[in-house]
């Protein structure tokens, strides 16, 4: 099939991008700038506050998944008009201009429109964020409901494990949430170095992680089945900060007693509310793309594997 991918220059992007490639799709990013480096898959500069631009660019693709973001939090809430563009006026954009040439829009959401008063919330949940973030999530999550309600996904991911692919590290390190937990912490230890996980109030303590990797086979099976509705595209273990670094020290073989928990400095707490318990249930998911199990376990070791040989290592395998 031809897909398109929007921020197939990010973290989470790059590893949908390579999966689908190496599952034998023909791959296209959209991006705003040339990417500064060679990718597995071809690439296609647009226009993403012109509808046209994006129509022109998706004319005979069969899906289109739309990973793009403004990632600059602050920014978020001193500019409220770039970040609703950036969010929800581009969302519109990119399913109008699907619309118009019959590609299938697939929107990459958040565990965070939640929140975080329930537990393993299910896929039918709209949630209720308590940040702007959320709030920008949630309100794109609408835009695909009102415009292609029969045909779009929408795949809610969280506590993404993984390596970027189109970059030579990922952005940051741990944050309040789960991004980028995992490899900031079994970077840390290697090095022998102790690692304070963060907890108090200011911390997302519970989730359900899984592989940048599996979520983007899990993608390939959204597509592969044309499926339309709300997914949750995670790992099948709810986790606290403390248990997980202690499960990714006993795969890792690394020192667990170089883990501690404090509060996180001040410059690192989200300027906003975040949600304790974030964690997504999948049942729905697994019996729509007949996904089997995947277990944090078997994701972490996926992990590994990927850091020990450099290829991606997901879990899920294409049907044909």
């Amino acid at each position: 099939m031809r897909i398109a991918v929007t921020g197939s220059t990010g973290f989470v992007g790059s590893n949908i991008a390579e999966v689908l490639t190496r599952a034998g799709h023909e791959v296209l990013g959209l991006v705003r700038r040339e990417p500064g480096r060679r990718l597995l898959w071809g690439y296609s500069q647009v226009d993403f506050a012109s509808e046209d631009s994006l129509a022109e660019a998706l004319g005979g693709f069969d899906s289109v998944v739309h990973c793009a973001i403004a990632n600059d939090f602050n920014r978020l809430l001193v500019d409220r008009e770039f970040a609703y563009d950036s969010y929800v006026g581009m969302t519109q954009r990119v399913t109008r201009a699907a619309n118009r040439v019959g590609t299938q829009v697939i929107y990459i959401s958040t565990d965070w429109i939640m929140d975080g008063k329930g537990h393993l919330e299910p896929e039918s949940s709209i949630g209720n964020p308590l940040n702007y973030y959320g709030y920008l999530k949630a309100l794109s999550e609408q835009v695909i409901r009102d415009l292609a309600p029969n045909s779009a996904a929408i795949c809610r991911i969280a506590g993404v494990m993984g390596a970027h692919r189109a970059a030579d590290q990922n952005p940051r390190s741990q944050d309040v949430g789960f991004g980028y937990f995992v490899d900031s912490l079994v970077r840390t230890l290697r090095e022998g170095k102790p690692f304070l996980i963060y907890s108090g109030d200011f911390v997302n303590k519970i989730t359900t992680p899984s592989l940048a990797a599996e979520i983007g086979a899990q993608v390939e099976r959204v597509i592969s089945r044309r499926a339309a509705g709300t997914f949750h595209l995670v790992g099948d273990d709810a986790i606290g900060r403390l248990e997980l670094g202690q499960l990714v020290c006993d795969v890792f073989q690394l020192d667990s007693s170089l883990l501690f928990e404090g509060e996180p400095p001040v410059e690192e707490r989200f300027p906003a509310p975040i949600p304790i318990d974030s964690s997504l249930d999948n049942k729905a998911t697994k019996l729509a793309l007949g996904i089997g199990p995947t277990s944090l376990r078997k994701l972490i070791e996926a992990f590994r594997a990927e850091l020990e040989t450099k290829e991606l290592k997901p879990i899920t395998q294409p049907e044909r």
